[in-house]
């Protein structure tokens, strides 16, 4: 058995003397592990780092084994992504949501989400937003996708500004106005086009989900949210600190 895809790199651990078990994301295969035989190597170092791509060549004698991986660069950009907080907090945190997924299984939305944070995760306001989009994404393909398109109560599309903790779906101003302390806010950038993710609407989005993903992913698998997380939202902050006059 033997296949070649294109992967970005996830993580890595040791296994034994010289090599490693390599973690990749994969468009067909998914979350895929190899073991890179002198994968602690020198040469092969720089290229295990999380962020890079790769071309990875699998083979193994049956499909259910884990397989060896000869891994192959494309694009190197884990030296810039550790050169700020928002790049080493944010490849963390994205390959932690990935973890999330079953091995194997593939995902391409996700895939190609990861492909575009990777590339912007040294431009902060674009990294924060296209998180915050790929949170969304991962609800979604986990099987718990939020409505954001539409009233809930009345089926209209405009002026929509709270979401309903219960079902995850948008509710209108008017609707919700009596019971609008017990809604979350929808950030209008989410679904009005033309409008700005600012710090308090990105702040409010951030909540949105990390209350969803509590509420269906964490909480029920025992887990705590990923440290990087928060890290990694700090470090949003921090850099628009430094812009500020």
């Amino acid at each position: 058995m033997e296949w070649r895809e294109e992967a970005i790199v996830l993580g890595v651990k040791r296994h034994g003397e010289t090599s490693v078990i390599a973690e990749v994301m994969t468009r067909e295969r998914g979350r895929h592990l190899g073991l890179v035989r002198g994968g602690r190597s020198r040469k092969q170092q720089p290229v295990l780092q999380p962020g890079n791509s790769v071309e990875v060549h699998w083979r193994a004698r049956l499909d259910e084994h884990m397989g060896t991986f000869v891994l192959e660069p494309v694009a190197l950009r884990a030296a810039r992504l550790m050169e700020n907080g928002v790049g080493l907090n944010g490849i963390q945190l994205v390959a932690a949501h990935l973890r999330l997924l079953a091995e194997r299984d593939p995902h391409p939305r996700l895939y190609d989400g990861l492909m575009v944070i990777v590339d912007h995760l040294d431009t902060p306001d674009k990294a924060a937003e296209l998180m915050l989009r790929f949170e969304i994404a991962l609800l979604e393909e986990l099987g718990f996708g939020l409505d954001l398109e539409r009233c809930a109560a009345t089926g209209q599309r405009d002026d929509l500004a709270y979401v309903s903790p219960k079902t995850g779906r948008a509710v209108s101003r008017e609707a919700g106005a009596p019971w609008h302390d017990k809604l979350l806010p929808l950030p209008a950038f989410l679904n009005t086009e033309g409008t700005n993710a600012d710090a308090a609407s990105l702040a409010d989005a951030y909540r949105m989900t990390g209350y969803f993903l509590a509420r269906h992913v964490f909480e029920p698998r025992g887990i705590a949210e990923p440290a990087s997380r928060g890290s990694f939202l700090a470090a949003i902050d921090k850099s628009r600190a430094k812009l500020l006059p």
